[in-house]
């Protein structure tokens, strides 16, 4: 286990610390850097690049668009963890109790489909017990990949043979 300095021991080691990238982790910055799918990794990939560059802390933190405390960060990650420290992303996302029910309630929207929000939310209530506003319902059959299809009536031409069809007088005449 790695012992870390705390205080302003911690301050000093990171001050001088210099980015210096071997041969292979130039190659994978260099193409990461450009074409990693996240944009945050490749805005950490940048700043590491721009380090390793030559560039003050400051100066790549304008270029990048971030806060000198944020180049900070990327770089105690870099230390501790290498590139692999950079990927990792630390953000935590609430996971919705309905994920868990997720090929329930798709088997049973495409077997029958429901004609509103309000009768998802009384189904899924059914199906999992779980009660979710109509804003939370629309959001997660949204990221499930289901769309709302708006229903229409087909219009059919009128029938000659209909009483109100039948008048073949003009309501409109021509003056003789």
């Amino acid at each position: 286990m790695e012992v870390v300095p705390q205080g302003t021991a911690w301050r000093r080691i990171m001050a001088w610390f210099h980015v210096q990238l071997s041969e292979a982790e130039q190659r994978i910055v260099d193409e990461e850097r450009v074409s990693h799918p996240s944009l945050q990794v490749r805005g950490k990939m940048l700043t590491i690049w721009l380090l390793h560059c030559g560039l003050a802390r400051e100066k790549a933190a304008q270029v990048v668009g971030v806060s000198r405390a944020t180049v900070q960060r990327y770089l105690v990650a870099y230390q501790r963890g290498g590139l692999d420290g950079l990927r990792r992303s630390n953000r935590q996302r609430p996971v919705s109790e309905l994920a868990a029910f997720r090929d329930i309630i798709r088997a049973s929207f495409e077997n029958q489909p429901v004609c509103t929000i309000a009768e998802a939310c009384d189904r899924i209530e059914k199906l999992t017990g779980i009660r979710r506003s109509l804003t939370q319902v629309r959001k997660f059959l949204k990221d499930m990949g289901l769309k709302w299809q708006r229903v229409r009536a087909i219009p059919v031409p009128p029938k000659k043979t209909w009483p109100s069809t039948l008048r073949t007088n003009p309501s409109f005449s021509k003056p003789s």
